[in-house]
């Protein structure tokens, strides 16, 4: 189970994944980082084929400058994605005898950024259509995408889009540990990745760690609060 998903801060967005790829066709899984920057201004993830995937992390890396300066950021992305997917869709072979459900070459990709003074989050899907998410605030793509739709749905009424980029990095994290919880393909170590209005600044392990802090907090307030009203 993959999950990476983005929730829009009042001063910024945050991105945030689990680190699990499941290797349907060997029957394994292993970590890898799912989190990447586009330029130093957004970053992005993605959910489905390796193969796919990698050909969008190197297209990124050459063409972020053009993304980002584009009038319609959507467009931009989708016009260096759809090539990539039809390359492989043309090129997949699907009945390989004894490989039966060794997987597709579908592939979500979902950027966001901060451009302006505005957030930005844009999915492109496996049939190349764009979404655009900022104005809902919160979003998720692969296989743990509802169940992350729903976690963020219970903390709703923390009203994300009108607090900090601390919290929200403390929102994320608390999402994807629940995930954790419910799902043995979702796993540590998690990534984390705010953007502003300086841009996208992937957090290293003891930035973490300090999130996690401000989330352990976080819940014994929520267990005094509880006592007090119900105890």
């Amino acid at each position: 189970m993959t999950v990476v998903l983005a929730t829009v801060c009042r001063d910024g967005v945050v991105l945030g994944s689990d680190s699990q790829i499941t290797d349907k066709g060997r029957g394994m899984t292993y970590p890898a980082e799912k989190l990447h920057p586009l330029g130093k201004l957004a970053a992005w993830g993605g959910s489905g084929a390796r193969s796919v995937l990698y050909d969008v992390e190197r297209c990124f890396n050459e063409n972020s400058a053009a993304i980002l300066e584009a009038p319609d950021i959507g467009r931009a992305l989708q016009e260096q994605v759809l090539p990539i997917l039809s390359h492989h869709y043309n090129t997949f072979i699907p009945d390989v005898p004894g490989e039966e459900g060794g997987g597709t070459p579908s592939a979500y990709v979902m950027a966001a950024g901060w451009r302006d003074g505005e957030p930005w989050i844009v999915e492109i899907t496996p049939s190349g259509m764009i979404g655009h998410y900022a104005d809902i605030g919160f979003h998720a793509i692969g296989s743990g995408a509802a169940m992350a739709q729903q976690a963020g749905s219970l903390l709703s009424h923390f009203h994300l889009t009108e607090r900090s980029l601390r919290f929200g990095c403390a929102a994320v994290l608390r999402v994807l540990q629940a995930l954790d919880l419910t799902s043995s393909s979702v796993g540590e170590p998690f990534s984390l990745c705010r953007i502003d209005k300086d841009g996208a600044h992937h957090l290293s392990d003891k930035e973490i760690e300090a999130v996690n802090k401000d989330v352990r907090r976080w819940e014994k307030a929520e267990k005094a609060a509880i006592a007090d009203i119900f105890d």
